[in-house]
């Protein structure tokens, strides 16, 4: 794989990528024709979420490709452990496999980068002004040129009031920031799936609700204050009424249900979605950018193929087939499920970044996917991971246990809830008849069915789509920067070979950075279990 990426022309190949490719000769960090790297040159940039997955991914393709950046500013909340930002960024984020590269490559410029121009703000994103004193959140913003908020709650059934803290609710102080900074340009990472329950083609644009209850203003974007109030009074009704655990309960189940009255399948769309409305009406003769990636996978080349930070989206399904706890989720084989590497998605920011501190506008939308320019089928996301099981599941230790003796096959929603519920009511019964005979533990059947319950109703409504993802504005971006920076930051999903994508960089990288270690039993236990299994 060409660590500096690929453009559209040339005839050398790479065999992780789908098209031919030409590699600059040119040191990968140098300016020339550059209008990124020209752009970002002395510039101060606060990023939020930087211990995060795509968070890591941004500050190490800066700090590694954008040499002469000013300066990184990175704004982390204290933790019991590690209550000062700089001991937290030095424990948790600098020791991550994700600077193995600079770590490797260049080990003195990557230290005198963290020591000279790597700042760390200990603060709070959802407390006023971050947590800090007036005057330091006034400092902080003067010495600014852009910031890019990536922080953000990705959990689908997160509780709904700590959703809307951090996915909407603490956007006011990203427009305080840019207000007391005179106008700093905000790059605001949002999600494809704003779009919601809405069919279709889906472009980078204002997007509606689905369903109604809200109010359109004049400028197309959607009142969701009243919205907001609504919501804060329900929470406020649960807290008076329950605790602990069963409150947490309660908030999942009423994050849901709001999200799905207007129109969004998940709590995590929906409060992503509102925090975009809150931003374009305060920030709306300030320069702001919205980036919205589809589903973010495994890196396609950078900082190394296949780089991840733990289990997403599409990984949860396909860690549970491998583990043979699912062999039947709803889905359409023919839909469009839009995944995107995590490198390309970093390098949309970059280029949004770049655009925004020399070429300041009041609104832009752009979105990173795969589903419109080279679209990967469901069912062929499926037949590649099964083929790699069946052909070379040893060569993915920590992935594959043991060959999956089951296939993977997706139906249809209907379909799918008549099998689940025929299989597990005889499945409780027997359990049930079991634990009054005194066996102590659930059904291995029953367990399987549980989970693919469990996983169809997180992540049930991204396996049948219905709208595809449209990115015309990011290529045009591409296209404006130039072949140079098409090569050091490319974004277009036309690079990736899907095979070789996913069965030789995506579980390649699953198995290497997002899982631990299979905990081999002791040898005594190896016989107890043998004897049992006899």
């Amino acid at each position: 794989m060409p660590r500096s990426g690929a453009v559209f022309k040339g005839s050398a190949t790479s065999p992780c990528l789908g098209r031919s490719v030409i590699v600059s000769e040119e040191h990968p960090n140098s300016a020339s024709h550059s209008r990124v790297l020209n752009a970002l040159s002395g510039k101060q940039v606060l990023i939020t979420g930087t211990t995060g997955f795509l968070g890591k991914v941004v500050l190490e393709k800066l700090i590694r490709s954008v040499p002469d950046i000013g300066g990184i500013h990175l704004l982390i909340r204290g933790t019991r452990h590690y209550p000062e930002a700089r001991e937290r960024f030095l424990e948790e984020i600098a020791a991550s496999s994700v600077f193995e590269r600079l770590r490797s490559e260049e080990p003195d410029r990557f230290e005198a980068f963290i020591d000279t121009r790597l700042h760390c703000v200990t603060g709070e994103i959802t407390e006023p002004l971050f947590g800090l004193a007036s005057h330091e959140f006034d400092a902080l913003a003067a010495q600014l040129d852009a910031v890019i908020n990536s922080a953000a709650s990705v959990n689908f059934r997160e509780e709904l009031d700590k959703a809307l803290a951090i996915n909407t609710d603490c956007l006011g102080n990203i427009c305080e920031l840019s207000r007391r900074g005179g106008n700093l340009p905000v790059i605001q990472v949002s999600t494809c799936y704003v779009n919601g329950m809405n069919a279709g083609d889906a472009k980078e644009a204002l997007v509606n609700p689905a369903r109604s209850g809200m109010v359109q203003r004049e400028d197309g974007t959607w009142d969701v204050d009243e919205v907001r109030h609504v919501l804060n009074d329900k929470i406020a009704e649960l807290r008076h009424c329950y605790s602990g655990n069963v409150l947490a309960e309660k908030l999942v189940d009423l994050g849901i249900r709001e999200a799905n009255r207007y129109g969004w399948s998940d709590t995590y769309t929906f409060t992503k979605w509102m925090g975009e409305q809150v931003l374009m009406q305060a920030l709306h003769r300030a320069p702001l950018t919205i980036v919205r990636p589809a589903i973010i996978e495994s890196a396609l080349a950078e900082p190394s193929p296949g780089w991840i930070e733990g289990v997403k989206v599409a990984d949860a399904v396909i860690l549970a087939y491998a583990r043979e706890k699912v062999s039947l989720f709803p889905g359409r084989r023919a839909g469009i499920i839009d995944v995107i590497p995590a490198d390309l998605v970093g390098n949309s920011i970059i280029l949004s970044l770049a655009e925004a501190v020399s070429s300041p506008a009041e609104q832009r939308i752009y979105q990173c996917c795969s589903g419109a320019t080279n679209p990967l089928r469901l069912g062929e996301m499926i037949d590649h991971v099964m083929t790699e099981a069946r052909e070379n599941h040893a060569a993915y230790d920590r992935l594959f246990y043991r060959q999956p003796t089951k296939p993977f096959i997706a139906v249809g929603r209907r379909l799918f809830d008549r099998v689940m519920g025929g299989v597990r009511l005889p499945l409780s019964l027997l359990d049930r008849v079991l634990k009054l005979a005194g066996s102590e533990t659930e059904l291995k059947a029953l367990r399987n069915v549980r989970t693919t319950m469990e996983l169809a109703t997180i992540f049930g409504f991204y396996t049948a789509p219905d709208y595809v993802f449209h990115n015309d504005r990011l290529l045009e971006l591409a296209d404006r920067m130039g072949s140079r920076d098409q090569t050091l930051f490319p974004v277009d999903a036309r690079l990736i070979d899907w095979p070789t994508y996913l069965r030789k960089i995506h579980l390649a990288g699953l198995n290497r950075f997002a899982l631990s270690h299979r905990r081999l039993p002791r040898p005594t236990q190896r016989r107890k279990q043998n004897q049992r299994a006899a």
